[in-house]
C-alpha cells in the first residue's frame, strides 16, 4: 500500500504528529510537507492522510499563514512559512479514488475542526473516508505535544493501515 501523510506545519508539531502516523502505518508510508506532496509522490497513492495546525478555528487560510510572519518577533520560535498552507494544497489536488483522512493538532479547549475541513476537501476530490478526523493536543500555541500523543498518532496510523489494507 502506497501511503503518505500531508501536512502544514509551522512549529514542528504537526510534522511530529505526521511523522508518528507514518511509523505506525507503515515503512512504506512517508510523511510528507505540503511543498514535498505534489507530483510523483502523489502517483498511485492508496492513502492520504492530511494533517494541519487548527488556527482561527479552522484549516488555516493563506493569509492566516501570511500573518504569522508579523509575529515571528514574539513568537519563541519563528514559525515554518517555508510550504504552502494544507489548504492551498488540497485545493490544487487532482481527483483521485484512494482512501482518505485527515488530523489536526490543537490547543484542548479551541472550537471549530481543521481536520473536518480537510477531510471534505478530499472526500469532493473523490477519495473515501477511512476514518474520523483525529485531534492531537499541543499544550499551548507552540508546543509541546501532549504527553503520549505521539504514541496515539501512531497507533492510529496503525489502525488506518488495518482499515485500508
Amino acid at each position: 500500500m502506497k501511503a503518505i501523510v500531508v501536512y502544514e506545519s509551522h512549529w514542528g508539531n504537526t510534522a511530529a504528529i505526521a511523522r508518528a502516523i507514518a511509523e505506525g502505518i507503515g515503512p512504506a508510508a512517508r510523511a510528507l510537507s505540503t511543498a514535498e506532496a505534489v507530483g510523483d509522490a502523489l502517483a498511485g497513492v492508496d492513502l492520504i492522510v492530511a494533517g494541519a495546525p487548527l488556527l482561527g478555528f479552522s484549516l488555516p487560510t493563506e493569509a492566516m499563514v501570511k500573518s504569522l510572519a508579523g509575529n515571528a518577533g514574539r513568537d519563541p520560535t519563528p514559525p515554518d512559512l517555508s510550504h504552502p498552507a494544507l489548504r492551498v494544497w488540497l485545493a490544487a489536488l487532482p481527483a483521485g479514488s484512494g482512501a482518505a483522512a485527515a488530523f489536526e493538532t490543537r490547543i484542548w479547549w479551541s472550537p471549530g475542526s481543521a481536520a473536518k475541513t480537510a477531510l471534505s476537501s478530499l472526500v469532493q476530490k473523490g477519495y473515501q473516508s477511512a476514518a474520523k478526523p483525529q485531534r492531537f493536543i499541543v499544550q499551548g500555541k507552540y508546543g509541546p505535544l501532549r504527553a503520549g500523543e505521539l504514541e496515539r498518532a501512531r497507533r492510529w496510523g496503525a489502525e488506518l493501515a488495518q482499515a485500508v489494507g
